[in-house]
């Protein structure tokens, strides 16, 4: 897969995230490079997995209000049942990064599915295990993709959301 310039922000609550997203909207920020990704709190189904990679999905868990704020924002979902992490609801161009790695089988060296496609597409092993953990732990990661000039503009707004951490990755 092919490396990208990634901003990342790691935020302990959902209202963070979405709150973050709405700051990069106002921003000017192209919605289709933005990427989010939680778990979902749903356990009354037993759903094995879904993913659509159009601009629309149907309604996700206990927090479909929160999730489905994001439909029209943010292109591509997929609910996601991984192991160790559990249930994972992706938003963005990670979708069909992930989507990608588990078709071609990417996922290598211990890495959940999640794992496998931030590793692809250019983030160091170490740094993808701590996101990984920081999902397992029900942080929301928030993801911009660009050129330099936008996930540095990216990194701003995150920052100044107060993201518990915010890392930039370039390709």
């Amino acid at each position: 897969m092919e490396k990208q310039n990634v901003s990342v922000g790691v935020f302990k609550s959902h209202e963070a995230a979405e709150a973050v997203i709405k700051d990069l909207q106002k921003s000017g920020f192209d919605m289709k490079k933005l990427s989010i990704i939680g778990k979902d709190y749903h356990t009354e189904e037993h759903v094995i997995g879904f993913y659509n990679t159009g601009d629309r999905a149907k309604a996700w868990g206990k927090q479909g209000a929160f999730w489905g704020g994001f439909f029209g924002l943010l292109f591509g979902s997929a609910f996601l049942i991984i192991p160790v992490l559990g249930h994972v609801i992706v938003f963005g161009p990670m979708v069909s990064w992930m989507i990608s790695s588990l078709e071609g089988a990417v996922v290598a060296g211990g890495l959940s599915a999640l794992g496998g496609a931030l590793f692809s597409i250019g983030i160091p092993k170490d740094s993808v295990v701590k996101y990984e953990d920081a999902v397992k732990a029900s942080n929301f990661l928030v993801i911009a993709h660009g050129t330099v000039e936008e996930v540095n503009s990216a990194k701003e707004i995150l920052n100044n959301a107060n993201a518990d951490e915010v890392s930039v990755h370039y390709a």
